[in-house]
């Protein structure tokens, strides 16, 4: 009796994989197998008797160049692909990425399941209607609304950069990515600022980055997944804070053009370091 209710048990299941399969369809000519199954590149050793310079340098990822318009769209998920923010939502949903509080980049206090869906999403009341279409006062509801990738505006990274003695190459490391959001009033849509939602540690990243495809501009067949991205640099930023003896940003004590002269010089300062490394 036991496996006669197996063997029907069987039955049922294989009817169901097969009726979903019927309406699962090839949207290719070919089967996907490249990104799926894209391994990451492990970095390279480095003992920290062949660091002779290092730098730790904070970026802001302004998702409105066209140039990282690849990490912003599509607002919806597709198909083959998803923004940089739904890639992380996913991954922090399945329990494969680890966010870390904001309070500090230093990844020392890790945010449970429910922290990370509140800083996901904005509080908002839902009124109650009766039959005819009138409030009910006294019968309200608050609701998690989730952010969409609409409200994610830039990406912060926190990266080191360093000499290795040992290969004789300058080299920079991203050790963190932030997504940083849009502070909206509901009431009156005014503009109140920008609110850094979680930290991710990058190393960790990079295993959840490299199967998913991002969108590339001359070529179809030729996508870059978005470890090739950061691992290529193949984004625009600006340096917005570097190690000092404060640990201040610049806009603590710079505003306006100021703020770009700055984030240049602090890039021409890391290309003179290892100029002048080769020109004694």
């Amino acid at each position: 009796m036991k496996l006669r209710s197996l063997i029907i048990l069987a039955i049922v299941l294989l009817s169901s994989t097969y009726v979903e399969a019927q309406y699962k369809v090839l949207d290719k000519p070919w089967v996907k197998e490249n990104t799926p199954t894209r391994r990451v590149v492990p970095y390279t050793h480095v003992r920290e008797a062949d660091v002779m310079w290092h730098r730790r340098v904070w970026r802001i990822i302004d998702l409105r160049e066209k140039i990282n318009h690849p990490l912003y769209y599509p607002i919806q998920p597709i198909e083959d692909r998803k923004s940089l923010y739904d890639v992380i939502k996913f991954a922090l949903e399945e329990g494969t990425l680890t966010a870390y509080d904001d309070v500090n980049d230093e990844f020392t206090v890790p945010l449970t399941k429910a922290e990370v869906e509140e800083k996901m999403g904005r509080s908002v009341v839902q009124e109650q209607y009766d039959e005819y279409g009138e409030i009910m006062d006294g019968f309200a509801d608050t609701v998690i609304e989730p952010y969409t990738s609409q409200d994610i505006v830039s990406y912060r990274l926190k990266e080191d950069w360093f000499f290795d003695n040992e290969r004789s190459i300058m080299d920079v490391r991203i050790m963190g990515i932030c997504p940083v959001r849009a502070e909206i009033d509901l009431e009156t849509e005014a503009f109140k600022g920008y609110v850094e939602m979680f930290w991710i540690y990058f190393p960790e990243a990079r295993y959840v980055f490299a199967n998913w495809d991002v969108f590339n501009r001359q070529n179809d067949a030729e996508r870059r997944t978005y470890e090739d991205i950061f691992w290529k640099r193949m984004f625009n930023s600006y340096a917005y804070k570097r190690s000092n003896v404060y640990d201040r940003n610049n806009k603590d004590f710079l505003k306006n053009i100021e703020l770009l002269l700055e984030a240049d010089r602090i890039k021409e300062d890391i290309f003179i370091m290892e100029h002048d490394l080769w020109h004694f």
